[in-house]
């Protein structure tokens, strides 16, 4: 089974009216990218997939970030009507801010919305990601049984802190909650080595590949890492829709060695990168496939 667990919730339901079409072209450095899309759109960009993880980030102003025209609150009560429309392709992750009064709240009401899991970006939500709400967000969810996706490492946004998502940062959230289900998303890009050596030593922190392809040195350094500290098991494919599609996604990967293509410098097996593409991410992240 093919999971991608790294995808965002479409903007619009249907068509995208043409005064709210968005796009941005600090995600890739190839082509801009299109940030309002209907389920249409998404359904076509993760066919490669078997079931797919969908979220979207609980941001005071989302036009800050990416343009996108929804409204805040809509963000957990339209990725849920999303998920529930998926028939059992689509696993619907919910986003809080932990600083909000009412975060518990939220995600107990999210819960009830049949969401499964949190995305974080503590960059994008401006919080601590080691401050004591933090961390008490933390241990509902060790409790709860609900995984953490985090966005891990670069971002174009320049309100983004980038000292909350230096994947270090996670070590120290796993130290603290050490049942907690983590993926590092990205692979913490630019810095795939901290990501490798934090994974292989915490059972239950993962990374995501999504988004590395982009950028053929990252991906390469990054997976050769992976390979050389015996940590691939613990990789997962993501796509980061609508930044690229899944089958994007795993023809990127397929081409980690083209960069280095008649030279002495070391490969990443064929099999690794099977490995990533079939990874049991549902089992490893202790979720189920709904029908």
């Amino acid at each position: 089974m093919i999971v991608d667990v790294h995808t965002h919730t479409p903007t619009h339901r249907d068509v995208v009216p043409p005064q709210e079409e968005r796009s941005f072209d600090g995600w890739r450095t190839d082509r801009a990218v299109t940030t309002t899309n209907t389920w249409k759109d998404y359904d076509q960009a993760t066919l490669a997939a078997d079931v797919s993880i969908v979220f979207n980030i609980a941001v005071p102003d989302p036009e800050l970030m990416t343009g996108l025209p929804y409204a805040p609150e809509r963000t957990n009560d339209a990725t849920a009507e999303f998920a529930a429309a998926g028939l059992g392709r689509r696993i619907g992750f919910m986003s809080v801010n932990p600083t909000d009064p009412g975060a518990l709240d939220e995600a107990e009401r999210c819960m009830d919305l049949g969401l499964v899991g949190v995305k974080l970006g503590p960059n994008y939500q401006d919080f601590d990601p080691l401050g004591e709400p933090a961390l008490r967000f933390y241990d509902f969810c060790e409790r709860r049984g609900l995984p953490i996706l985090f966005h891990q490492g670069a971002s174009p946004i320049r309100h983004a802190p980038l000292r909350y998502t230096y994947p270090l940062v996670t070590d120290e959230i796993a130290l603290r909650h050490p049942e907690l289900r983590i993926v590092m998303a990205h692979m913490g890009h630019p810095w795939g080595r901290e990501t490798v050596v934090t994974i292989r030593k915490h059972p239950h922190v993962y990374a995501d590949v999504s988004s590395i392809y982009l950028r053929p040195w990252v991906c390469y350094e990054s997976l050769v890492a992976a390979v050389e500290w015996n940590v691939t098991n613990k990789l997962m494919l993501g796509s980061d829709f609508p930044i690229a599609t899944t089958d994007e996604a795993i023809d990127g990967i397929g081409r980690v060695n083209d960069i280095v293509d008649g030279t002495r410098m070391p490969r990443v097996p064929d099999e690794v990168i099977d490995q990533i593409v079939h990874m049991d991410a549902l089992s490893a992240l202790g979720l189920t496939r709904t029908r």
